[in-house]
């Protein structure tokens, strides 16, 4: 997706638990859900 709206040398950084300590936390651990940073250039 990033590139079919013209980003080039796209990293995908490590994931993330951003849901540690939040309301609905055991919903995210039971389907895995993590975060990730996202590192792009638009020429």
């Amino acid at each position: 997706m990033l590139v079919e709206i013209g980003f080039a040398d796209i990293e995908i950084g490590a994931a993330v638990d951003t849901f540690g300590g939040a309301a609905g936390e055991d919903k995210a651990r039971a389907y895995d859900v993590r975060g990730y940073s996202f590192l792009a250039r638009k020429p």
